[in-house]
């Protein structure tokens, strides 16, 4: 099963359950091309540099999301620019249709597949977003979304704004790893593993993954304003980006309907206080989630309809988790 974020709009194999393909392209930014502290490097090292590199993430992706979320908290916004293709795809490419001219106003090119294709052409694998572009070259970078933010924080430091947050604290990293990894694979592939199920077996199976871990995760914040404390961390974003879809696409669309996120008491008003944190509700669009999902998966909703709710509102009302 390819990405549910890529290039190719059918994602159910009947009588199998979801699995990510999780091969990126590998290449790290880091400052002066050096090996980086952290992480593996099976790809080519780039150095940092102000103004070089053209950050392409789609709103309407969760994976994107959380690099345009991450790009915010870090003020790095006059360091790295942004390039936004529209909510939906079809099977070749991310296209940007919200530009002028259907182009991207500084790599000028129409369709994301052309910066993959200007590095390795007649690549195969999914057109995926994030993706870090090569501005004087137009050729991609990476696309290898973990990483990507990751580097935003340790390898960009000298350009974060002052004030910036530690989204990395060095005392918790070793338990921020473990909580990552659980809400990665139970949660934000967790709702794709229920929606891409291809028998009931597997969507049984999914289904009681998800809810466990949505049940620790309530458990989790009601004594803490955060997932790791007092303080926001990359956990935090990582987490987020779903919690922001639960309600408008994955209880019903993706079949996680045990409850609503807005049945929750903790996890909603934990999303609520984010959503309201300068960077996360003005870098979220519901419209666009909701056209990329309803309009892409053909295969689960072929009428293409969008649904009118729910009411986007419900996130300014007060959270009570100051």
């Amino acid at each position: 099963m390819s990405d549910s974020d890529d290039h190719t709009p059918t994602y159910v194999e009947a009588g199998k359950e979801f699995s990510r393909d999780m091969n990126y392209v590998p290449d790290r930014i880091t400052r002066d091309a050096r090996r980086p502290e952290h992480g593996p490097v099976e790809g080519g090292l780039w150095p940092v540099e102000p103004g070089r590199y053209r950050l392409v993430a789609a709103k309407a992706c969760p994976w994107a999301n959380r690099a345009i979320i991450v790009r915010s908290l870090l003020g790095l916004e006059d360091v790295i620019s942004l390039g936004t293709p529209g909510p939906t795809h079809d099977k070749r490419s991310w296209t940007f249709d919200l530009d002028a001219g259907g182009r991207d106003p500084v790599l000028g090119i129409e369709r994301l597949q052309e910066a993959y294709f200007k590095r390795f052409p007649g690549y195969e694998r999914g057109i995926t977003v994030p993706a870090v572009v090569d501005i004087p070259t137009g050729e991609l970078v990476t696309n290898d979304f973990p990483w990507i933010t990751h580097d935003l924080f340790f390898e960009w430091r000298e350009h974060h704004r002052e004030g910036a947050p530690d989204l990395w604290p060095a005392d918790l990293r070793e338990e921020m790893d473990e909580v990552m990894q659980r809400i990665f694979t139970e949660v934000n592939n967790g709702v794709y593993r229920c929606g891409f199920a291809g028998s009931q077996e597997s969507y049984d199976a999914a289904y009681d993954r998800l809810w466990t871990a949505m049940d620790w995760l309530e458990e989790r914040l009601s004594d803490r304003r955060y997932l790791m404390g007092d303080a926001i961390t990359e956990a935090d974003v990582r987490l987020f980006t779903t919690l922001a879809r639960f309600d408008a696409v994955y209880h019903g669309h993706f079949k996680c309907n045990r409850v609503k996120l807005t049945e929750m008491p903790h996890l909603w008003g934990y999303a609520r206080d984010l959503f309201q944190t300068p960077g996360f509700g003005d870098n979220t669009d519901f419209e666009q989630i909701k056209a990329h999902y309803y309009v892409v998966h053909t295969d689960i909703n072929p009428s293409g309809v969008i649904p009118a709710g729910p009411d986007p509102d419900v996130w300014l009302t007060p959270h009570g988790r100051g």
